[in-house]
């Protein structure tokens, strides 16, 4: 049976991972309206079992905060994004003109630097980050992230990627900008694209829905240990020039330092190029769909690549050749994916492995349901009678016992739970 956690006339919006704090006890959520502008002023979370609420940050000076995480091993550690503090006509909210803000026992610190001003600072950003997704140690964050030097320039070059805030700062730039501010990780790009991919090629010109490859990494095919990656879709062109979202990995270093090379090109990029990644980082495609009668993975409904916790498998979702919407896995070695859901009813949602690693759990006709990742068997957890609700978001307690979500309920969303059974 599920149960309703809150109630108050307003939205409440959850996250599509690090939902939980790690002790399966709270939620964390924003309050923006859904479907309408970036207009959230707290981040807050839910006792799941007491029902209590409370603020974690309330933003000020006219900015707006949304998308919270929680670090997997510190229940009072949040990332979320930051508007512009004092908006104005020029500079207020907008993919790159944001920011990533950790809050620590109720202190709030800027995730990025910021520098605009050539010549820029190595750790540095130029743009604006979204979606700061904790590796599963709690140690690295992910984004993605959008640049506002080229976007002034022509906004055709402002290309997304996939950055990540590595903890061996404070960064600190010169300031030359009002606009400019300090940052208390190393940020990089780890993602390469260009703005006119080659047909037919593994060149890509967005990188996007991210996802960490395992708790502990994965074991490459040479059987050597991969402790860092990160899998993300990317958009390719097919050889008849048409949009291709595959499904790549980049494999990340251990150490520090690595971050800090330089390749070819500079790590904080020039007035003309995006950052680019270190030396020695290099994606890999892994699927090659330009030949299904369906090509590429799906971009709606809107989903993230997830690895089961042991890393051995990452999910995805795409059409079979009836046009359905199903699931999918491969290894991040590569190979042929193979399909996990079948039948003529496809999948509505963005999903999330179980803690166990041998199940999903995703929307399903207007269900909560959860499916065992070895035979595809659909388990509903939630009644026919509560359809037509518009559920999403779809997260497991770190203990694998409940799942949440958030659904419609007199035009507010607000946030469900139920148990697993697992």
């Amino acid at each position: 049976m599920s149960k309703q956690l809150t109630f108050a006339s307003r939205h409440h919006q959850l996250t599509n991972i690090n939902s939980w704090t790690p002790d399966s006890q709270w939620l964390a959520f924003d309050v923006r309206p859904s479907g309408a502008s970036f207009t959230g002023e707290t981040i807050e979370r839910v006792n799941v079992f007491s029902g209590d609420v409370e603020v974690i940050y309330r933003a000020s000076q006219g900015a707006y905060v949304g998308v919270v995480t929680v670090n997997p091993q510190d229940p009072e550690r949040y990332a979320f994004i930051h508007g512009p503090e004092n908006p104005d006509e020029h500079w207020h909210y907008d993919f790159h003109r944001r920011r990533g803000v950790i809050v620590e026992a109720g202190k709030a610190v800027t995730l990025d630097a910021l520098d605009i001003t050539s010549p820029f600072t190595p750790g540095a950003l130029r743009g604006g980050t979204h979606v700061h997704v904790w590796s599963p140690k709690g140690h690295r964050l992910s984004f993605t992230y959008n640049d506002g030097v080229l976007h002034e320039c022509d906004p055709c070059l402002d290309l997304r990627n996939i950055g990540v805030a590595l903890p061996c700062g404070p960064v600190v730039v010169p300031k030359q900008h009002p606009r400019e501010y300090d940052g208390s990780h190393f940020c990089v790009l780890v993602s390469k694209t260009t703005a006119n991919p080659r047909p037919g090629s593994d060149d890509i010109n967005r990188a996007y829905e991210e996802g960490w490859v395992g708790k502990q990494g994965y074991i490459t095919a040479e059987g050597r240990e991969q402790r860092w990656a990160l899998a993300f879709i990317g958009d390719t062109r097919s050889d008849s020039g048409d949009k291709v979202p595959e499904l790549f990995i980049v494999d990340l270093p251990d150490e520090f330092e690595a971050f800090q090379q330089a390749a070819t090109e500079p790590l904080c990029g020039t007035s003309t190029t995006m950052p680019a990644p270190p030396k020695g980082i290099q994606q890999r495609r892994l699927t090659f769909t330009s030949q299904n009668r369906y090509p590429g993975l799906v971009n709606l409904p809107r989903h993230w690549v997830r690895s089961s916790p042991d890393g051995s498998q990452i999910a995805f979702l795409m059409r079979d050749d009836a046009g359905v919407v199903q699931l999918w896995i491969i290894s991040p070695n590569g190979g042929e994916p193979r399909q996990v859901t079948a039948g003529e009813q496809g999948i509505q949602s963005a999903f999330n492995w179980h803690p166990d690693g041998k199940a999903l759990g995703f929307i399903q006709q207007e269900r909560i349901v959860i499916c065992d990742v070895g035979d595809g068997r659909i388990t509903p957890l939630t009644l026919p009678e509560q359809q037509g609700l518009s559920p999403d978001a779809v997260v497991f307690s770190p203990d694998g016992k409940y799942i949440a979500w958030m659904q419609d309920v007199e035009g507010f969303r607000q946030l469900f739970m139920t148990e697993t059974g697992l």
